[in-house]
């Protein structure tokens, strides 16, 4: 068996002219958790269905499970599970019942869709709710249905799209500690997508930042956050930023300054001991200092660092042109 789960090569998607995924080069190893990490619209989904065979792809090459994507998409349908971004539940039936039809549809026998059945619905502890129809399932309790639903095959691969979105936080950790689980116990590859922070620093043990389609960084998430090293300082500020920004880029403790706003990150060693110099610096050029935090640096500088916005602007700048868009597709007519 290849030590690879997947091999992925330049791989790109246009949608009439519009590039959403743009010649991504990546792999996965066998029993490798991978994430993307990015805000709504950079081409995490797009991504997910290709390899998924739900979508072609323009150019490039994909292989899952050994399997070319555009040669061989049933034997990669075979060897993977998805759990989607949008529920895919019928709320008619059981949680069992679920499971027993889609058993049913990858041509399970009996003896063995009674036995997957039993072991997946104790894995994701909803045994006691199996006759329970899942409309009367909480959204925790569906998600963990449609995890185990992914399963019941078997997969070498699961793939999760935003698999805790819309979640309490109570319950988002309860899905991360399943899907931990899966994998360092139960040895299944899983790829995730997903806009929360925390969520690929808690699971994964890499992740590929994406932006505008394209890979702007991947590694494991220590590695990069060491990218940024030291502490980071935000200084909230009143007054001429570019004056004072030109002045702590001349100090070489400083490794790294990103302006937004009226915010500077400030990257440095030891930046408790660096703070009162800071407020020096600011008032010596007319800046008032109004707040000031100190931290360790987080995904979220990181993707910051890259992309030079953070991934809410992001998604509101999307959510933004998205109105915009329908306001000229469906505007009011005089």
């Amino acid at each position: 068996m290849s030590n690879y789960a997947i091999q992925v090569e330049n791989l790109t998607k246009k949608f009439n002219g519009f590039t959403a995924v743009d010649q991504i080069t990546f792999t996965v190893k066998t029993g490798e958790l991978f994430g993307f990490l990015g805000p709504n619209g950079a081409g995490k989904t797009t991504t997910i269905n290709m390899l998924s065979t739900l979508l072609k792809a323009t150019s490039g090459y994909g292989e899952v499970s050994g399997y070319d994507i555009s040669r061989n998409k049933n034997n990669i349908r075979r060897s993977i599970g998805v759990v989607f971004q949008e529920p895919a539940l019928d709320i008619k039936l059981t949680g069992k019942e679920n499971l027993e039809f889609h058993a049913m549809m990858y041509g399970i026998d009996k003896e063995e869709r009674k036995k997957r059945i039993k072991e997946v619905l104790e894995l994701v502890e909803l045994t006691e709710k199996e006759k329970v129809l899942v409309e009367k399932y909480s959204g925790g309790m569906k998600r963990r249905l449609e995890i185990a639903r992914g399963l019941i095959h078997e997969p070498n691969v699961l793939f999760l799209d935003e698999p805790t979105l819309g979640l309490d936080v109570q319950t988002r950790r309860h899905i991360w500690d399943y899907i931990k689980r899966l994998n360092k116990e139960g040895g299944v590859t899983i790829i995730l997508t997903t806009h929360y922070m925390e969520e690929a620093d808690f699971l994964c043990d890499r992740i590929a930042i994406m932006d505008r389609g394209k890979f702007v960084a991947m590694d494991a998430p220590g590695r990069l956050k060491d990218i940024l090293g030291g502490d980071v300082v935000s200084l909230e500020i009143e007054g001429n930023a570019d004056a004072l920004i030109e002045q702590l880029s001349s100090l070489d403790w400083i490794k790294n300054i990103t302006r937004h706003d009226k915010n500077l990150s400030l990257t440095m060693d030891r930046g408790e001991r660096r703070i009162p110099e800071l407020i020096h610096v600011a008032q010596e050029n007319g800046v008032e200092v109004t707040c000031v935090h100190l931290r360790k640096p987080s995904l979220e500088d990181v993707f910051l660092h890259f992309t030079g916005t953070t991934i809410r602007e992001q998604e509101a700048s999307q959510a933004e042109r998205n109105k915009e868009i329908l306001r000229r597709r469906f505007g009011t007519r005089r």
